[in-house]
């Protein structure tokens, strides 16, 4: 039965070649939009190296502070070091938690007496490697000694290490990073600027700078918290943990009349990656639904153009309906067979959609990807283990059947409906 309905898809598209050119192109463009939305939706939450536990991390990037002097109003942004160790780090249920410095920084990195060139680095405490998984080429993270005892050490990038030394064989030696001397402790493979938290091209700890003391509004200063649970459904324990040391410290900081706002914080992956500012708590629900609204859109257009294409080709197979009538098919079976056939063409198409957005999503990916407002110095890097997962073939593959199923359903249930001698003689009607 199914090679049958390949065969007849076949035919018809043999048949009507211009019809079926221009069915097959509409499809594939609806079908590429609807996969860039996808795509760019997908980069930002679903779990790739080194951020393979997305689905298990939540964020504290920010927050707020208040005090009764300020007349109702906030400071917002980044919390300093011990703010983040005594709201978060002192955490249990959580199976780790790591202070890191809220952005990357381009910073100058040379050899002694050779020109320096800019990268991005990241600011970071040990248990950060604990909760991403770096691909190290040579050498390992800086441990909790190293970090506690503030020791000038980096993790670099495999195209720094290559830049400086001439090689990725480069631990243990010697590097000054904006003029300061470290040493290479790690290499690890270059990371995708996609991977929002983990990424940089140079990690050293923030015990051999002077993070900590970066403060301001006495709480407040450069550092972000990452949290990493044992599970998904450890996230409202956590949460309820985290709102009770909030109301722990606030009641230590109430003396000099301030009082920390999480807005809802920890953020899971997806309602972090809609954060636009400390002072504003996203809207998940909305955000969903404006994807769904941009689907529908992306979905109805073709659908309704290429409904009047099925139409048009049905006319062509009037008689064979009514032969296949005459002889005992049902309404649904003539019905089952045209949204069949339509859906091996809608599949080709679909498969050519989405190998044009996954070309478009490489070619385009500083359009597509770049983050705004963002100090970085390089371009996203792209491949195949970021854009393509698993979910994206089955995204794909449902576009494609609610596609087939809006353009060829309602013709095809017209035609089932014709009656025997109208279709015999040819007329598309009951």
């Amino acid at each position: 039965m199914i090679k049958q309905y390949f065969t007849q898809a076949w035919a018809q598209l043999r048949q009507q070649p211009l019809i079926s050119a221009v069915s097959i192109a509409g499809t594939a463009l609806a079908i590429f939009l609807i996969m860039l939305v996808v795509m760019m939706q997908q980069v930002q939450v679903v779990p790739f190296p080194p951020e393979s536990n997305r689905d298990r991390f939540l964020h504290v990037k920010w927050m707020s502070i208040s005090n009764k002097d300020w007349g109702g109003g906030t400071s917002n942004g980044p919390m300093s070091v011990q703010t983040a160790r005594e709201c978060f780090q002192s955490l249990k249920t959580p199976e780790a938690v790591s202070i890191y410095a809220c952005q990357t920084i381009s910073i100058p990195v040379n050899l002694p007496g050779q020109p320096s060139t800019g990268v991005d680095m990241l600011q970071t405490d040990d248990v950060f490697w604990q909760i991403f998984d770096f691909s190290f080429t040579t050498g390992k993270p800086y441990d909790k000694a190293t970090f506690d005892a503030g020791i000038p050490v980096a993790v670099i990038t495999e195209s720094v290490s290559r830049h400086l030394f001439g090689t990725t064989e480069s631990v243990g030696r010697d590097f000054l990073l904006n003029h300061a001397s470290y040493r290479v402790h790690g290499v690890v493979k270059d990371v995708s600027t996609l991977a929002t938290t983990a990424y940089g091209q140079v990690w050293i700890p923030f015990t051999s700078t002077d993070l900590i003391n970066d403060v301001w509004s006495d709480h407040m200063g450069m550092a972000s918290c990452i949290l990493l649970a044992r599970d998904r459904s450890d996230f409202p324990a956590i949460r309820e943990e985290a709102e009770r040391r909030q109301r722990e410290y606030n009641t230590l900081i109430s003396e000099k009349g301030y009082e920390l706002i999480y807005r809802n914080r920890p953020y899971d992956q997806e309602k972090n990656a809609l954060v636009t500012g400390a002072n504003v708590e996203p809207d998940v629900q909305a955000a969903r639904r404006q994807r769904l609204v941009i689907f529908a859109i992306l979905l109805l257009v073709p659908a309704l153009n290429l409904s009047s294409m099925t139409q048009s080709r049905l006319r062509q197979r009037v008689s064979e309906i009514g032969v296949r009538r005459a002889f005992g098919s049902t309404r649904m079976e003539i019905m089952g067979q045209i949204v069949a056939e339509n859906m091996v063409v809608t599949l080709f198409a679909g498969v050519l959609g989405l190998l044009l957005s996954v070309a478009f999503a490489y070619l385009g990916e500083t359009m597509l990807f770049a983050r705004g407002f963002s100090k970085m110095v390089n371009v996203p890097l792209i491949d195949a283990s970021i854009l393509l997962h698993a979910s994206t073939f089955g995204w794909a593959l449902l576009f494609c059947f609610m596609l087939n199923l809006l353009s060829s359903g309602i013709p095809a249930w017209r035609a089932s409906r014709v009656g025997i001698v109208n279709a015999l003689g040819g007329k598309l009607q009951k």
